[in-house]
């Protein structure tokens, strides 16, 4: 090799340096991901366990047709946490984009001021239209969603504490507020039902969990420091929260509501108990979300979709088991976990799973292009979840034709929502290549 050469080749070597510095730097973020999505994951697994065994509890001690009155309410709770999740999502994405302390703060006490007028408005919109409502969904007692109002007037606050935490990327703490709020759930609705209190001790446990959620874990001394102008929660981003979890709880809850407005209550506490088991998949799925979403949302806008490797990787592994394992033991799950009564819910178990896991990869890939830009994919949920509601109405003659209409609408969605993702990807390629 002349000397020549040695000066042509030698520049290279710094040039492969910084490429393989850059690539490090691009492992960053999905790093932190896999590692948010392993705390978060175990803890959700704890977490469905400790929700499982709630309702499974209280399946047994209640029976199909009371059971189904607390599964209706435990609905309306999912349908107000719209709100919650739009604060939380909000209060995550902007707690991680601003860097210094003071800013951080800003977001959080600002929010929470918000929430807290916007809960107590729930709250008592709940309590004017109990009669009403109790009688559409065929409660016993219009009392039992005064009960439930305790704890929605709480719930938007809640969110914004658990999106702080979501945005600083304190998993370990965001993860305790969720067993929090699970095991209070649990202890103090089996030790309602047992003093003989029924469905109000079920739904007053519910209110109770969301209160001591709120309470423990403190947030620490991260948002304790004095406020300062950074970038603010904009209304457009609300906005886009908003309209993500209203289609999103619309399309997770309102099967359950509609089945229980058509069915017998035994039917609908049937259908409530193979929706339970569904309900696990997706609970699982959206621990990898949570860490996805502040790890995108701090990353600069050139960067390329490499955070959503690990979610949609570990969203597709958990639908192939759950599908396969309850298509293979149905009976044993169903026997085992509700008991006889319920075995005719054996076969709808892995088609609700089906349907679960299609919309749980849709969710991976609307959450990263909220956590990015102002997306329209949230949009596009939002019209699904009106036509799958239309759907139900008209095809609801029996269990398995409810779920078959979810299943073909949520692939759709998917077949959609994989559109711009895939479009970004494929420039995002291209310019890494060049």
């Amino acid at each position: 090799m002349t000397p020549r050469d040695s000066v042509v080749t030698f520049p290279d070597r710094p040039n492969r340096l910084l490429a393989a510095a850059a690539s490090l730097r691009r492992k960053g973020p999905e790093s932190k991901v896999l590692g948010g999505s392993i705390i978060m994951l175990a803890s959700m697994t704890l977490v469905s366990a400790l929700n499982f065994a709630y309702n499974v509890v209280m399946a047994r001690m209640l029976g199909p047709s009371k059971f189904g009155h607390v599964t209706a309410s435990v609905t309306l709770l999912m349908l107000a946490s719209a709100v919650t999740l739009a604060f939380q999502l909000v209060c995550a994405k902007f707690v991680a984009r601003n860097q210094a302390a003071g800013a951080k703060a800003g977001v959080y006490r600002s929010l929470r001021r918000k929430a807290w007028m916007v809960s107590l408005g729930l709250g008592g919109v709940l309590i004017l239209a109990q009669k009403p409502m109790a009688d559409y969904l065929r409660l016993p007692d219009s009392r039992i969603l005064a009960v439930l109002a305790v704890g929605i007037a709480v719930y938007v606050p809640l969110g914004v504490r658990r999106g702080a935490m979501q945005g600083l990327c304190c998993f370990r703490r965001l993860s305790g507020s969720f067993i929090v709020e699970a095991l209070t759930r649990f202890v103090t609705g089996v030790v309602l039902v047992v003093a003989g209190y029924g469905v109000f001790g079920a739904v007053g446990a519910i209110s109770a969990a969301v209160l001591a959620a709120y309470l423990f874990p403190s947030l620490g001394k991260e948002l304790q420091a004095q406020t300062e102008t950074g970038d603010p929660a904009s209304f457009g981003e609300g906005i886009q929260a908003i309209v993500f979890f209203i289609g999103q709880v619309i399309i997770c809850n309102v099967d359950v509501l509609l089945v229980k407005h058509f069915f017998t209550p035994e039917i609908a506490g049937l259908y409530a108990a193979v929706a339970l088991v569904g309900r696990l998949l997706y609970f699982a799925s959206w621990s990898a979300v949570s860490a996805m979403f502040p790890v995108s949302a701090a990353q600069p806008q050139e960067d390329g979709p490499h955070v959503t490797i690990v979610p949609l990787v570990t969203v597709f592994a958990l639908t192939v088991s759950f599908i396969l394992a309850l298509s293979l033991f149905p009976h044993l799950i169903i026997h085992t976990i509700f008991g006889v009564e319920f075995h005719q819910g054996e076969s709808l178990l892995p088609l609700y799973a089906t349907a679960t896991g299609l919309y749980s990869l849709s969710v991976v890939l609307i959450a990263y292009e909220m956590s990015r830009r102002i997306a329209n994919t949230g949009w596009l949920q939002l019209i699904f979840s009106g036509v799958l509601v239309l759907g139900i109405g008209i095809f609801h003659h029996t269990l398995r034709e409810v779920i078959v209409v979810q299943i073909v609408l949520m692939s759709v969605l998917l077949l959609l929502v994989s559109v711009p993702f895939l479009r970004r990807h494929r420039v995002a390629l291209r310019q890494e290549a060049a």
